[in-house]
């Protein structure tokens, strides 16, 4: 997903139904029998159902994706690569499916490469959520769990301070012996 995203970049992705998720969105997804690698993927979704995309249509000098006869701008394409495999594509995503890309178009084992498979396209259900730079949740995630811990060590420090109060409270109480002493008579 380069140059959106590099080796080793940490991303936030919310969980998402894969019909909320719209063109542009990067997504996590999950398709075991199509990878040789288990586990989750990130790709940019370029068509959701009922779109026609298309390469490439050449606007001034650059070539471009195209979605319902539409050049689609796409300014985070790696080197401004739209096509990258120079491999013609015109696929027409059924409804409930996803047309998804990576960004580094020469370096991505996309939806181009699957045509057999109902034009590439990936199923909805597949989606596990979309990457998000909204930082927001994580922040307020360590700011509860920081305000959490402050108010448990309180709470515990108060509760060793009430034992020892009421230790001292019930310790017994040596009576307290005349003052002075009188020398006994007699």
């Amino acid at each position: 997903m380069e140059p959106t995203y590099q080796r080793g970049d940490r991303i936030v992705w919310e969980r998402v139904d894969g019909s909320e998720v719209r063109r542009g969105d990067v997504v996590v997804f999950s398709m075991p029998g199509r990878y040789r690698a288990e586990g989750v993927f990130m790709q940019r979704v370029i068509g959701v159902g009922g779109d026609r995309v298309a390469c490439c249509t050449t606007v001034g000098s650059e070539k471009r994706v195209t979605v319902n006869g539409k050049p689609v701008r796409e300014p985070y394409v790696y080197e401004g690569d739209a096509d990258g495999v120079h491999r013609p594509y015109d696929v027409k995503v059924p409804q409930g499916r996803l047309f998804l890309m990576g960004d580094h178009r020469s370096d991505s084992m996309d939806s181009r490469f699957f045509a057999a498979d109902h034009g590439g396209t990936v199923p909805v259900d597949a989606v596990r959520g979309r990457v998000t730079d909204d930082r927001t949740g994580p922040a307020l995630l360590g700011t509860a769990l920081l305000v959490g811990s402050l108010l448990v060590l309180t709470g515990a420090g108060l509760g060793i301070a009430a034992v020892v109060v009421r230790r001292r409270r019930k310790a017994p109480t040596v009576p307290p012996a005349p003052w002075p002493m009188q020398p006994a008579q007699g």
